[in-house]
């Protein structure tokens, strides 16, 4: 015996959500499953808590992907300011962090409460605890098992997301369901992810806890926020950010004084010789950070009495001081993956696997990968939106 549903999504986090609202709003009979016992789960931990539900400036280069252009369909039908107007009308207030990055001024659970009540209103039949244990293709569509349950539908949308945060139940069970339906998937890689550094590092290890504003460079890449030192090596907004675009055996470069110019000791020192090196970094990085930093470069004593040509080069140090990580903390801590399944395989327009009709792959399980600040929460909405939107229209014809 089994229940019939004119679409089944598997995955009830932030795109399957909005995928099920969508559909189920557009007179679709959905069925949402999820082996988790409670839907939204990486929205309640994102932000803080707070949840950093979008941008105000999602642009086509602030995504990874083997084709850059993918993307750009769907976000551009369902953009920020929808979702910021589906916000308000529930009542959320929020507020711009920085850079664009929105967030609610109360709690994530609110943004978890809002997707729940849109897919109540669209009659969305929501089951959690129900780990998939089949997925099946048939002439009528598709058959899904779980719970020792048997249920079928003309659609199915895949929306398990990557295996970033395993411990919140995240695995690669979307790359599986591709693979299975002879779906090309570009291997998946940690992203938004500390970098670990090696023992010849080890000195920058003991400045765990301290954070200095920087701009972060892996070759042609940059960005200007935070850098944090952890225990195991580089953290915080700017390294997290370089981290998508860093491939083993590459360098990175951290400019520690990007407000000053290309020679700042050396005008220092002109404009005070008795000042002590030491001090004068102290007024612009953390005390730590300066006392490792003078260590490395053997800067120490007043700046009158260190030669022009010594103060250049540490200088041009502190304007381009190299790393070479030796890995990252992996899915454990990534924030999302890089990776997924090939965009080659989809329609941009409607999420639709070209060559298996009715099957539909949204949010990270896909090979789009947003920065941090947002951008990923508005791909998963938008690419539900337009999976949502296709699987109605299917019942409809």
């Amino acid at each position: 015996m089994s229940e019939h549903f004119d679409t089944i999504i598997l995955g009830a986090g932030g795109a399957g959500l909005m995928a099920a609202a969508t559909a189920g709003q557009r007179g679709a009979r959905v069925l949402l499953l999820d082996h988790a016992d409670a839907p939204g789960k990486k929205i309640l931990i994102s932000g803080g808590g707070r949840c950093n539900f979008t941008n105000l400036n999602p642009r086509a280069e602030c995504y990874l992907s083997q084709n850059p252009h993918f993307a750009k369909s769907a976000m551009s039908r369902y953009t920020q300011h929808d979702f910021i107007a589906l916000v308000e009308r529930h009542g959320i207030a929020w507020h711009e962090k920085t850079l664009g990055q929105l967030f609610c001024d109360g709690s994530a659970r609110q943004i978890v409460a809002m997707l729940l009540a849109e897919c109540e209103s669209g009659g969305v039949d929501m089951r959690l605890s129900m780990p998939i244990e089949e997925v099946a293709c048939e002439e009528s569509g598709f058959r899904v098992s779980s719970g020792g349950k048997q249920f079928r539908a003309g659609s199915l949308v895949v929306a398990t997301g990557g295996p970033s945060i395993p411990k919140m139940g995240a695995t690669g069970f979307a790359y599986d369901v591709a693979r299975q339906f002879g779906l090309k998937v570009v291997e998946p890689r940690p992203a938004l992810v500390p970098l670990t550094l090696g023992r010849e590092e080890a000195l920058f290890r003991d400045l765990s806890g301290v954070a200095a504003p920087v701009v972060v460079r892996c070759d042609k890449t940059t960005f200007r926020e935070a850098a944090l030192f952890t225990h195991k090596g580089l953290s915080g907004p700017a390294i997290l950010q370089i981290s998508s675009y860093w491939k083993p055996g590459q360098a990175i470069s951290i400019d520690f004084v990007p407000e000053l110019g290309a020679d700042f000791l050396a005008v220092l020192k002109k404009s005070n010789p008795a000042q002590l090196a030491r001090k004068a970094l102290i007024g612009l990085l953390p005390e730590r950070l300066v006392e490792a930093l003078c260590v490395r470069t053997g800067l120490d004593g007043r700046l009158g009495d260190l030669k022009d040509g010594f103060l250049s080069s540490v200088s041009q140090r502190l304007h381009d001081w190299t790393f070479q990580p030796n890995g990252t903390e992996g899915f454990a801590k990534a924030e999302v993956t890089i990776g997924g399944v090939s965009t080659a395989e989809l329609s941009s327009r409607t999420m639709e696997a070209k060559s298996v009709p009715g099957l539909f792959f949204i949010g990270e399980g896909v090979d789009v990968t947003g920065w941090l600040g947002g951008y990923n929460f508005q791909w998963a909405w938008a690419s539900g939106v337009a999976a949502g939107e296709a699987v109605a229209e299917r019942k409809a014809s």
